[in-house]
């Protein structure tokens, strides 16, 4: 009895120490302790006594690493120590491991691949035709090496690997059996769509072919939204160093751009595609403490950004010049507000009950519907006029699709503020809906060259 009181003053311990950290809310905690105390029981099943079985459980709940790292510090039993502070801040460094090789080795074989085609006088940037070959192929250049990544990671079978190297050299041959013509808008929309499909198709190498879970498909979201801050900062410090490195060579009578422009700025991009992958799978409690962070701070910004613009359009009659710059323009502002609704949605817990920030991402929602209405009414007009073009077509496709897309977010969202659904039936949506835009990348990269020749 005694043994078992120490064991529960043990847990409430850790518990209330999460909970005060502000790493995760109550009812995760909930489910945490119970998933420590099976943990617990199972081990003391296995033969060890309970304090040997709370450190190994504790040492379990991997997503906690650093959480974990820290009550160690705090509550510096020894035992504890040694099974948890491991490799932790204030230890002596340690060796890469099997997989960080692993990660590293697959961006310098990104970057090296891109140069491949230099042995073959194919340079990127000289001539139409030979820039227009390296758009075909961008892809290729690194998202196998990426799927190769998850593949291992998640220890895919011979089945699933078959899979995946199927549909990329299917994708492959496609994209390069195709009447594209070097500087023609269906060359630059197959550019553009192809990478969107074939990082779609990521999951199911993420995912470990188990693609069609919702919980996987919103964790892979997850992984998305997280693996583009990571890719902007290091862009942001590769920037920098590209800056300084031409500054530091000029001062001494030395030009390399072309060494920039040729190796540094092509390599440099693909491979920091994996790395910034890596650091995702290894620094997940990190960054999803920013997730609710970054959506606090744009999702207010975005909306009032939207009223005003409709708001401007009411008062003064105005309406949308749609030219190729303002269709591209319109795109990515639609695109980053689904993706500000797809990243709060997936750090918002689930159990949480409505809230004003809720509220406010309806608002965002709903102002987002309004623009997109406006633009599809300026496209429908210009198309009318002119006739259809492949950018233009390209554009009103994504603008019919993210216009079902929200509005039938905005009424999940609403009859989840009236309490008449829970917030997993927003979840699946989203998570139901991602096999939309894969489709629809595919047609614009696949068959417009086709169609518009």
């Amino acid at each position: 009895m005694t043994s078992r009181m120490t064991l529960e003053e043990k847990i409430a311990q850790w518990r209330d120490f999460l909970i005060k950290n502000q790493a995760i809310s109550s009812p995760d905690a909930d489910e945490l302790e119970d998933h420590l105390k099976s943990q617990v029981e199972a081990l003391t099943q296995q033969g060890l006594d309970e304090d040997e079985a709370f450190l190994v459980a504790v040492k379990r709940l991997g997503n906690l690493d650093s959480i974990s790292r820290e009550f160690a510090v705090e509550y510096s039993e020894r035992l504890w120590k040694q099974l948890v502070l491991a490799g932790g801040p204030g230890t002596a460094p340690t060796a890469l491991t099997g997989e960080d090789w692993l990660a590293v080795g697959l961006a310098i074989a990104s970057a090296a691949g891109v140069k491949i085609p230099a042995l073959f006088g194919l340079r990127l940037w000289e001539g139409p035709a030979q820039t227009a070959f390296f758009l075909r192929n961008l892809s290729f250049f690194v998202l196998p090496f990426l799927a190769i990544f998850f593949a291992i990671r998640r220890r895919l079978d011979k089945y699933h690997y078959l899979v995946l190297i199927s549909i990329l050299a299917l994708s492959g041959l496609a994209v390069n059996l195709l009447p594209l013509q070097p500087q023609s808008h269906t060359l630059v929309l197959t550019a553009i769509h192809l990478p969107i499909a074939l990082w779609l198709f990521l999951l199911y190498a993420y995912s470990g072919g188990r693609w069609r879970q919702p919980e996987q498909r919103m964790n892979y979201l997850r992984f998305s939204g997280e693996w583009f801050i990571y890719y902007t900062l290091i862009a942001l410090g590769g920037f920098i160093l590209t800056a300084l490195t031409i500054f530091i060579f000029e001062a001494i009578g030395l030009k390399v751009e072309s060494v920039v422009q040729e190796w540094v700025l092509p390599c440099g991009a693909l491979g920091a595609v994996i790395i910034a992958a890596w650091l995702v799978e290894h620094k997940k409690s990190v960054i999803e403490n920013m997730a609710p962070v970054l959506t606090w701070l744009f999702t207010p910004l975005f909306t009032v950004l939207l009223l005003v613009f409709v708001v401007v359009i009411v008062l003064t009659g105005r309406t949308i010049d749609i030219k190729r710059e303002v269709l591209i323009g319109f795109d990515l502002l639609l695109v980053l507000v689904l993706g500000l609704l797809l990243y709060s949605i997936s750090a918002r817990s689930s159990e949480a009950p409505p809230n004003r920030f809720d509220l406010l991402q309806l608002v965002l929602v709903v102002s987002a519907i309004i623009v997109d209405i406006l633009a599809l009414w300026a496209m429908a007009a210009r198309i009318s006029e002119f006739g259809f073009s492949p950018n233009k077509t390209a554009a009103l496709g994504l603008n019919l699709i993210l216009l079902v897309n929200l509005t039938l977010s905005a009424w999940l969202y609403l009859r989840f503020l009236l309490r008449r659904i829970p917030f997993t039936r927003l979840e699946r949506w989203q998570t139901d809906y991602l096999p939309v835009y894969a489709i629809w990348a595919l047609i614009v990269a696949l068959l417009f060259p086709v169609l518009f020749g």
